[in-house]
C-alpha cells in the first residue's frame, strides 16, 4: 500500500516554525513527510533538515517525497531520544523542530499494521516493528486490572472494566489474535453509543500503551526546548487530550512563572524561562481543512518560541 497522508494543519505549521532559509530544522515524527516537504522547500542549499521516524516504512516514504534534496538526513528513531540521536550527529542547536503526534492515516489504513478496528487483521499496532511489546501481547498478556486501567487512561473509556473482563474471558478459550475478534469483544461490553463505533476508545487506549506515546512526552518537549537556538520555534501538534495537557504543561513550566507579589517592583523569585508560549489557545484546523480531512478534526497546534536571556 502507498503511504499517503495528508499532513494536518500543514500552512500553520509552517508559519509558526517561521523558517530560516540557512537554519537547521528537525521533524521528529516525518511520516510520509508532508510537512518536511514544505520545510525543506524553504531552505537554501545551505539549510539542513533532519528527520526522524521510528517506522521504517515511513522513512521510506520520506525519501521517496524528498529524493533530490540533498540537505537531508532521514534518522530511524524515536523522537523521544531527540538529544541522543542529535549528539551522536553532531548537531548542538536546531532552529525548530517539528512533533506532529499520534497515528498516520497510512498505519491507520494499511491492514497489515492492525490499527483499525474495522476489518479482520493481525494484532498489532507496532509503529516501530523493530520491538516486541505489540496489541497482541497487551491483549493477551496483561492482567485485567492492567489492561482496565489503561483502556480508561488512555482511552478515556468509561466501560473499562467491562471490556478487560469481557477479553480476559474470551482469552481464556483461545488467543485474541485479530482485529475483529477484539472489536466484538468490545462491542459486545459497550452499550450502543452515538460516539463512533464502540471499539475506537479501547483500540485507541491498546494502541498508546503500545507505542509508549503518553508517558515520556513531557521530557520530550522540554528535550525539544532545551535543543533550540535562540528565537527557535517548536511546534507540536496532538490528537488527543493526555498528548495536549502533557504538551501544554511542559510549555507552562518551560515559560516560567513569576511567583512574587504583585507590588513588588521586580522579581526576587528568581523564576526562570526558556522562552514563550506564541499561542495560549491552541490553533485548531479550520472549515476548509476538516471538509478535506476529516481527521484533522482532533487537532491542536501549540507553538513555543525560544528566548534565552543575555
Amino acid at each position: 500500500m502507498e503511504f499517503k497522508h495528508i499532513p494536518v494543519l500543514l500552512n500553520e505549521t509552517i508559519e509558526g516554525l517561521n523558517i530560516k532559509p540557512d537554519g537547521i530544522y528537525v521533524d521528529g515524527t516525518i511520516g510520509g513527510a508532508g510537512h518536511s516537504k514544505k520545510i525543506i522547500e524553504k531552505l537554501s542549499e545551505n539549510g539542513f533538515l533532519i528527520g526522524i521516524d521510528k517506522d521504517e516504512e515511513a522513512l521510506n516514504a520520506a525519501k521517496e517525497n524528498l529524493k533530490g534534496y540533498k540537505n537531508l538526513k532521514l534518522i530511524h528513531g524515536n523522537h523521544d531520544n531527540i538529544k541522543e540521536i542529535l549528539e551522536k550527529i553532531g548537531i548542538d542547536k536546531v532552529d525548530g523542530i517539528l512533533l506532529d503526534l499520534g497515528v498516520s492515516s497510512y498505519q491507520l489504513d494499511e491492514k497489515s499494521r492492525g490499527f483499525s478496528y474495522i476489518g479482520n487483521d493481525k494484532l498489532d499496532m507496532r509503529m516501530d516493528k523493530s520491538q516486541k511489546l505489540s496489541a497482541y501481547e497487551v491483549v493477551n498478556r496483561y492482567k485485567e486490572e492492567k489492561l482496565a486501567d489503561l483502556i480508561y487512561k488512555y482511552g478515556e473509556e468509561r466501560y473499562s472494566r467491562r471490556i478487560a473482563k469481557n477479553i480476559c474471558i474470551a482469552r481464556k478459550n483461545k488467543p485474541i489474535e485479530t482485529t475483529k475478534e477484539l472489536a466484538d469483544i468490545i462491542e459486545k461490553s459497550v452499550p450502543f453509543s452515538k460516539d463512533g463505533h464502540p471499539a475506537k476508545r479501547t483500540f485507541q487506549a491498546i494502541r498508546i500503551e503500545v507505542n509508549n506515546e503518553i508517558e515520556p512526552l513531557y521530557n520530550t518537549v522540554l528535550d525539544c526546548i532545551n535543543l533550540l537556538k535562540n528565537g527557535g520555534r517548536l511546534c507540536i501538534i496532538t490528537f488527543h487530550s493526555l498528548e495536549d495537557r502533557a504538551v501544554k504543561e511542559a510549555y507552562k513550566d518551560a515559560e516560567g512563572k513569576c511567583t512574587c507579589p504583585k507590588d513588588l517592583p521586580y522579581c526576587v523569585c528568581g523564576a526562570k524561562t526558556l522562552g514563550k508560549i506564541i499561542n495560549k489557545k491552541p490553533i485548531e484546523a479550520s472549515k476548509e481543512e476538516l471538509e478535506i480531512n476529516s481527521r484533522a478534526k482532533s487537532a491542536k497546534l501549540r507553538i513555543f518560541e525560544k528566548r534565552e536571556k543575555a
